[in-house]
């Protein structure tokens, strides 16, 4: 009986009935906005993240004049980029044949869009602040903290925690505060750290958990993963529609981690989250679009580590 007209599937018209549950997709885990410098701003299009330099010290001569000696400012400014937009249409009469509500799941994932997109921006500009020259004149020398390592060793987690510990040293030495100071890694390395016997092995001070997959430090740096550490690829022109200013090209074919301090980076936001829903008459049919409008820049080149490999890849091994 379950025929169509006596032929074909055994059950072609029996009922399909509705779970009541709507499997979307997992959310991708967000890590930048906390990690780093916040600022909104009313209006305008631009804001100003003031940078001071280090003071010196002398011996006095008796009877010397003291003047004072200036100390070197200087500035960097992070811009809008642009109104980032992710958006769906659903129309009149698929949303009337369909059996289920898609406008709250919908709502979420283009939210999560636009999030993940803000992610990977802050991540490019760690990476990229890595390759620049400090913004006090006299401060760290250019690319002075890019750190090579070998093709051959990249598969061995113990040797990526040696990388981190060369990190950390570079951070001392280039007078970064101990507290606040990460590394992001894909899930490829982060667990192959895990596999390692250094990162989470007690007799060496290790801190974390083999069973629950987890590298909490290495050498005071948080290590963390994410799926969206910058692309392999060369990139050499920005997304259509962003504002000049901040960039978001570079060469990434040799990326294999990123490093950095909370003062590494800035972002500044003029428009919050929001997202909007409007009935179209004219194509029958709801528009729903999620924006914001914010800029993300290096601030401090000193607080921006690489972790690279050798040569350029293709994919993450």
């Amino acid at each position: 009986m379950g025929q169509l007209n006596g032929a074909g599937a055994a059950q072609a018209q029996f009922l399909k009935v509705f779970a009541g549950e709507v499997l979307t997709t997992f959310d991708e885990t967000n890590l930048m906005k906390p990690l780093h410098m916040n600022r909104t701003i009313s209006s305008g299009k631009s804001a100003t993240f003031p940078v001071i330099g280090t003071a010196a010290a002398e011996y006095h001569v008796p009877g010397a004049e003291i003047p004072g000696v200036a100390q070197k400012h200087a500035e960097q400014v992070v811009v809008i980029d642009g109104l980032l937009i992710s958006h769906v249409f659903i129309a009149n009469l698929d949303e009337a044949m369909n059996h289920y509500d898609v406008r709250g799941p919908y709502a979420h994932n283009l939210g999560q869009a636009l999030a993940n997109k803000f992610d990977k921006n802050c991540l490019i500009q760690a990476y990229n602040g890595g390759a620049q020259t400090t913004t006090i004149t006299g401060g760290k020398p250019a690319a002075a903290n890019i750190i090579v390592a070998p093709d051959a060793d990249d598969v061995l987690g113990d040797n990526l925690t040696s990388h981190v510990m060369t990190m950390a040293r570079m951070m001392d030495q280039n007078d970064v505060p101990e507290n606040d100071r990460y590394v992001v890694f894909d899930p490829i390395q982060y667990y192959k750290i895990v596999e390692g016997t250094k990162a989470i092995n007690r007799d060496w001070g290790g801190k974390g958990s083999f069973a629950e997959g987890e590298v909490l430090r290495i050498a005071g740096i948080n290590v963390l993963k994410s799926n969206h550490l910058p692309a392999l690829a060369n990139v050499t022109s920005e997304d259509t529609g962003i504002i000049a200013g901040n960039t978001y090209i570079g060469d990434f074919r040799k990326c294999l981690a990123v490093g950095f301090h909370k003062s590494a980076i800035g972002t500044v936001q003029l428009m919050g989250l929001k997202v909007e829903a409007e009935y179209d008459i004219r194509r029958q049919g709801h528009l729903m679009v999620a924006k914001f409008a914010l800029g993300s820049k290096w601030l401090r080149p000193e607080s921006c580590y690489q972790i690279n490999y050798t040569t350029n890849q293709t994919v993450r091994t």
